[in-house]
């Protein structure tokens, strides 16, 4: 049985100060959720870090990258750093999200579904979900012009609800990033690690970890060029 580590550090020094750097000046809930969610969303590009899944809050902090499980994983520490009460929802998403993103050779390798998840917050005594902090907005704009001229339902790391995504602060209401493409729910989890450690997730394999580095280098060079056009 693998032991569940907490990835959420929190009470880190260094995401107890990001978090007061970002909330300091902000007055109510929703403007420090705001503030949290723009340094997420644009702060911590799109992209993939040496290390899969399991990294800490605080370590998404030093590589400055980050995709929907480490992005979550951040967000959420943020947010119980400054008093807004997160947790993450877990399941299943169609890896088919990465096409343009990921080399198409590597697909062959890859599972047809991986773990994903998204955060859900309390805002006025409501719990919401939101996932559109996981692409930076350079990268969003450029990828949806990209996903649109594709005529594909998703990929470039977008799957549109019913032609809608946004990566604005929402909570479906605009559109979400990735839900369109998840397959299975996994439910509710206080901490990544504790999701990580269950059943529900499916380990990589030695040579999916072995591949990981050099898809991980091709993905960020791709995303780099999505988001450099786009400007």
């Amino acid at each position: 049985m693998t032991i569940a580590r907490c990835l959420s550090d929190f009470d880190h020094p260094v995401v107890a100060a990001k978090a007061r750097e970002l909330t300091s000046r902000k007055k109510t809930p929703r403007e420090k959720l705001e503030s949290l969610f723009l340094f997420v969303r644009d702060g911590i590009k799109f992209g993939f870090p040496p290390v899969w899944d399991e990294i800490t809050a605080s370590e998404v902090l030093a590589y400055g990258v980050g995709y929907c499980n480490t992005k979550a994983t951040l967000f959420r520490a943020l947010c119980r750093a400054s008093g807004i009460p997160a947790k993450l929802h877990f399941g299943l998403i169609d890896t088919r999200i990465m096409r343009g993103v990921l080399p198409s050779f590597a697909f062959p390798f890859m599972p047809k579904t991986g773990a994903h998840s998204w955060t859900e917050v309390l805002l006025d005594g409501q719990w919401r979900p939101i996932d559109s902090y996981i692409n930076d907005q350079a990268f969003y704009r450029g990828a949806a012009k990209r996903l649109e001229a594709s005529g594909r339902p998703l990929g470039y790391s977008l799957a549109p609800i019913g032609g809608r995504s946004s990566c604005d602060l929402n909570f479906g209401e605009k559109g979400f990033v990735h839900m369109g493409a998840v397959v299975e729910d996994h439910g509710e989890w206080d901490d990544a690690g504790e999701y990580f450690a269950s059943d529900r997730y499916r380990r990589q394999s030695a040579f999916q970890a072995r591949l990981y580095p050099t898809l991980a280098f091709l993905a960020n060079r791709k995303i780099g060029w999505i988001r450099w056009r786009a400007k």
